[in-house]
C-alpha cells in the first residue's frame, strides 16, 4: 500500500499553523481538534516546520508559562522529514522509526498535500495482514 492509497481513504485534510502564530494558538488547535501535530506552513503552503505535543511539552518545561506567547517558529522542528504519494507503508514505517517521530507531512509539487500518522500506518498494516490471512484461508479451502 502507498501513501496515495492511504490519503485516498483518509483524505488530505491537515491542521496547519503559521510560523509567527503564538504557542497558545497551537495548543488551542491541537486540543480542539484532538491531533498530535500541526504542520507549520508559509503563505505558499510550503512546509517550513512541524510542531508536536512533544515540542510543546519540551518548551513548557524550559520556559514555563511564558512559552505560550512565543512564536511557533522558536519551538518547531524545522528539519522536517516529508514523504510523497509514491512512498510505501513499509518505507514510511522505516522513516518514522529511524527519526523517532509519529507524523510525516506529504508533499506534492513543493506544497503540503496531506499528513500520515503512525496510527494510519498501523491501521493499514493490520488491514493488509487481515486481508492476507483471509486470502490464505480461501486458498486452503479451495485446494
Amino acid at each position: 500500500m502507498t501513501v496515495k492509497a492511504i490519503l485516498a481513504q483518509k483524505g488530505h485534510d491537515v491542521f496547519t499553523i503559521g510560523p509567527d502564530e503564538k504557542l497558545d494558538e497551537a495548543v488551542r488547535i491541537l486540543a480542539g481538534h484532538r491531533v498530535g501535530a500541526l504542520v507549520v506552513t508559509n503563505a505558499d503552503k510550503a512546509v517550513v516546520g512541524i510542531v508536536s505535543e512533544r515540542d510543546v511539552v519540551r518548551v513548557l518545561a524550559k520556559q514555563g508559562a511564558a512559552a505560550f506567547q512565543m512564536p511557533v517558529r522558536k519551538m518547531m522542528t524545522s528539519k522536517v522529514k516529508s514523504c510523497h504519494e509514491s512512498h510505501t507503508v513499509n518505507e514510511i514505517m522505516e522513516i518514522m522509526t529511524a527519526g523517532r517521530f509519529r507524523h510525516i507531512p506529504v508533499e506534492k509539487d513543493g506544497r503540503l498535500h496531506g499528513i500520515i500518522s503512525i496510527g494510519d500506518v498501523v491501521k493499514r498494516r493490520i488491514e493488509d495482514a487481515e486481508r492476507e490471512a483471509e486470502d490464505i484461508k480461501a486458498y486452503i479451502a479451495t485446494a
